[in-house]
């Protein structure tokens, strides 16, 4: 076994603990805000609980067929799904509810994982030599957790109203406010793209806090390529979600920048902390997202006071 190889497997030995740290931060609310949202809409509007459900479950089902995630995997990425698409559904009391689950969260989520997973399948065999493929079984709860974990957790209604009555953000239309959780999405996708494109076609990478070239695959570094595919990646998903949330240019452009700031934030991470064996890419992946979440709200704010 190569020596960078096993050094990596003992650092992800070591910081086991950070990747159950992420699963205790999301999959606890994703799952009682599944099952408080998905009484509400089953006493309010049986479609919506239906399609939430129904939709979130067949999407882990294929996901796990394909092998791209374990059954942890596919059960944590089904429960943020049906949290994603019951918390942006719309509802007014007293008026029919024409429910289209086109027009929810669950487009974006789509869009992720067919990205992320044409991209990982991508160039395996050189990635297998490189020792930086994906497990065959796919992502783990974990890392699923790391990649849509905040986009959950920014979306979620309690967030959402808290968001919406604050005084910093009461001129933003509450549409809008859905930008914060879309630019963690989008980060997702613009990461994962730019990392396994990048180690295919971006030849030798530069670290990004020294500018020297290092091996594909090491923490930190960026091709050209890679960094290219992960902007436009970032563009496909902002436009997904954009249109099926009903946003607007100012929520395109809010994830795009978001997304990119994160990619960023998330290299810059790898080479140093990461590399440090401080982080391991789960909680790398976590952060960057939440890195993504925070530019879009900082944005928002600066929009609010305008």
């Amino acid at each position: 076994m190569p020596s960078a190889r096993y050094d990596r497997c003992v650092a992800r030995i070591k910081l086991i603990w950070q990747s159950k740290l992420v699963l205790l931060l999301v999959l606890p609310f994703a799952g009682a805000g599944v099952v408080l949202q998905a009484h509400w809409w089953a006493v309010n509007s049986w479609p919506v609980a239906l399609w939430s459900l129904g939709l979130s479950l067949l999407l882990g089902l294929v996901v796990l067929e394909l092998g791209a995630a374990t059954p942890g995997g596919a059960f944590a990425g089904a429960a943020i799904t049906a949290s994603l698409m019951f918390s942006t559904a719309t509802f007014t009391p007293g008026e029919r509810l024409a429910y289209a689950p086109w027009h929810s969260a669950l487009m974006p989520v789509l869009a992720v994982f067919v990205l992320a997973d044409i991209s990982t399948r991508l160039g395996r065999e050189q990635k297998l030599r490189l020792g930086t493929a994906e497990r065959r079984q796919g992502r783990t709860a974990a890392q699923v957790a790391a990649n849509l974990g905040v986009a959950g957790l920014a979306c979620e209604g309690v967030t959402q109203s808290w968001l919406a009555g604050s005084l910093w953000f009461a001129h933003i239309a509450p549409a809008l406010l859905l930008a914060i959780g879309l630019a963690a999405l989008v980060e997702a996708a613009a990461d994962t793209v730019s990392s396994e494109i990048g180690q295919v076609l971006g030849g030798q990478p530069r670290l990004i806090t020294t500018l020297r070239r290092v091996e594909a695959g090491t923490d930190g570094g960026l091709s050209l390529i890679g960094t290219l595919a992960g902007v436009a990646s970032a563009g496909i998903v902002s436009a997904v979600g954009t249109w099926a949330l009903g946003g607007g240019a100012a929520m395109f452009w809010i994830c795009c920048a978001g997304a990119v700031f994160g990619l960023f934030f998330d290299s810059l991470l790898g080479a140093t902390l990461e590399r440090r064996g401080w982080l391991n890419n789960d909680a790398v992946n976590f952060l960057s997202t939440a890195s993504a979440a925070a530019f879009a709200l900082g944005v928002l704010a600066v929009l609010a006071h305008r």
